[in-house]
């Protein structure tokens, strides 16, 4: 048994061994420890004075290159404020002397400018005042134009109520006439100058029972007709009761044409003047009959100059066709001369042949000592017969043999026909 004493409050107690030996070992662990605190202390502590002795020579190393740096860049600095300031007085003389430049240049410009501005501005006044006189002159223009215009309105007028009067005054076959005047009116004023060959007359020959209005037809400068053009005209009065429709004249204008050999017709009417078929211009009725057309009287000359023009294309084709047809009549006509002249020569045999005799019977009867003036009678006689037999032996192969030009024509004739 071990036997403690408390320092505290001075009591004895008794501990076994067990006991005794784990408090010694709790005290021996506890100053074990402390000792190990007190030595890690002042390990600590030198450490910490060792660092801040190494800091403090550190720092002063770095305060020592601190100081030479701050020093350089002092210079540095000093250095580079200088190369500034030089570089300064070298960019204010450039700038000084580019501001002189620059307003030199400025009052070169200025004073072209300006020059520019007075000259534009004398332009603009001159084109002001040209603009000015054609304004001027426009207005004058407009002005005299709607003048001229009402005018011609007014003229117009006039004529659309003289018309009108003057178609309710007209008779039936004034009001037909008047289309006619008109139509040859109009073709009058361009005859000289776009029709110089041409032929347009009123269509006088009834022969067949009915005739048209007029004929047109047009000549090259050789004389070939290449378009011919049958025209009917048809107006009435407004007030006619019984209006006319364009289609009852179709059949007997295609009948004119084909017996006065025109090419086209043409119906030139006022009648229906309320139908827009007939209202649109020049209208087609090849439909119904052919190579026919219905217009308005405003289109007359323009009809005219198309199928004028048209025609002018088959031109050559009919200069060919009519010096073909000439050819072939001079053969013709050459062999109907040829048939004439043996006719008449065997005629004018007969005619001679009876007065021989007849003066032979006298000469017989009469003069026996003409017998020699018989007997060279007797021998012209013989003379004639064998004129009259060459005669009625000459043939066209004869006349044609040698002479190889008016062979071919022949033989062009006999294989036409």
């Amino acid at each position: 048994m071990n036997k403690i004493t408390c320092p505290n409050c001075g009591k004895s107690f008794e501990l076994n061994d067990a006991d005794y030996a784990d408090i010694l070992s709790q005290i021996r662990t506890a100053e074990f420890s402390k000792e190990l605190e007190r030595q890690k202390d002042a390990a600590v502590k030198l450490a910490v004075t060792q660092k801040e002795t190494e800091y403090k020579d550190e720092l002063s190393e770095k305060e020592r290159e601190i100081q030479k740096l701050a020093a350089q860049i002092e210079l540095d600095r000093k250095s580079s404020e200088m190369r500034e300031r030089e570089a300064l007085k070298e960019k204010d003389a450039q700038i000084a002397e580019l501001s002189g430049k620059i307003k030199m240049s400025e009052q070169a410009k200025e004073m072209d400018i300006r020059a520019a501005v007075s000259e534009k501005e004398a332009e603009i006044m001159k084109l002001k005042s040209e603009a000015a006189l054609v304004k001027s002159d426009t207005e004058l223009r407009i002005k005299s134009l709607e003048d001229n215009h009402r005018a011609e309105l007014s003229r117009k007028d006039e004529e659309i109520a003289f018309y009108k009067d003057f178609k309710a005054r007209q008779s039936t076959k004034m009001i037909g006439e008047s289309l006619e005047i008109h139509c040859m009116n109009e073709f009058n004023k361009l005859r000289a100058t776009a029709f110089p060959k041409a032929y347009f007359e009123k269509d006088n020959d009834a022969s067949s029972g009915s005739k048209g209005d007029f004929i047109f037809r047009d000549y090259s400068q050789d004389g070939t007709e290449f378009v011919s053009i049958m025209f009917e005209m048809k107006n009435e009065a407004d007030s006619t009761e019984k209006k006319h429709k364009n289609e009852h004249f179709f059949k007997e204008l295609d009948k004119d044409r084909n017996e006065k050999n025109c090419e086209y017709a043409v119906l030139v009417t006022t009648l229906e003047a309320d139908n827009d078929f007939y209202n649109s211009g020049i209208v087609d009725v090849s439909y119904r009959y052919p190579k026919m057309y219905v217009i308005r009287p405003q289109f007359f000359i323009p009809v005219i100059t198309i199928l004028r023009n048209s025609a002018m294309n088959s031109l050559q084709y009919k200069q060919e066709l009519a010096e073909i047809r000439s050819q072939n009549i001079d053969i013709t006509h050459f062999e109907e001369n040829m048939e004439t002249f043996k006719a008449g020569f065997a005629k004018n045999y007969d005619l001679a042949s009876r007065k021989f005799h007849e003066a032979i019977e006298e000469i017989d009867k009469t003069i026996t000592h003409l017998q020699k003036t018989k007997e060279a009678l007797l021998s012209s006689d013989r003379n004639l017969r064998l004129a009259n037999d060459k005669a009625q032996d000459l043939t066209i192969k004869k006349l044609t043999r040698g002479n190889p030009t008016m062979k071919a024509k022949f033989a062009e004739l006999d294989s036409g026909e």
